[in-house]
């Protein structure tokens, strides 16, 4: 499935290189889903919030598709974490620059 994206927080989707799996919030990105409780360690704890994990097709701004093989569902999650490495199997590169002081992040 592919989801268009919206300036709703809901579908807000932020670039992660700290997680191991792409997290999507809602089963609407997926076009198949095994599911399966799955722990996460944080720096606190060990918590169970990942019910399913499977493939997804998400669309960022301009019309960018990137298609995870396996991304992790947590209804439970505050945001959409999209890591760098599934960016990167889709082709795409991430590169920073700088604006008067603001830092950007750019998938190219």
């Amino acid at each position: 499935m592919i989801v268009g994206t919206s300036t709703n927080d809901e579908d807000m989707c932020l670039a992660d290189n700290a997680t191991t799996h792409t997290i999507l919030k809602s089963n609407k990105f997926f076009s198949c889903l095994v599911m399966r409780e799955v722990n996460v360690s944080t720096i606190f704890s060990t918590i169970n919030i990942i019910k399913s994990f499977g493939r997804s097709t998400i669309l960022i701004p301009r019309g960018t598709r990137s298609h995870i093989k396996n991304a992790f569902y947590s209804p439970k999650s505050n945001r959409i974490l999209l890591i760098f490495k599934d960016i990167r199997l889709n082709g795409y590169h991430i590169e920073t620059n700088n604006e008067r002081d603001i830092e950007y992040l750019y998938i190219t």
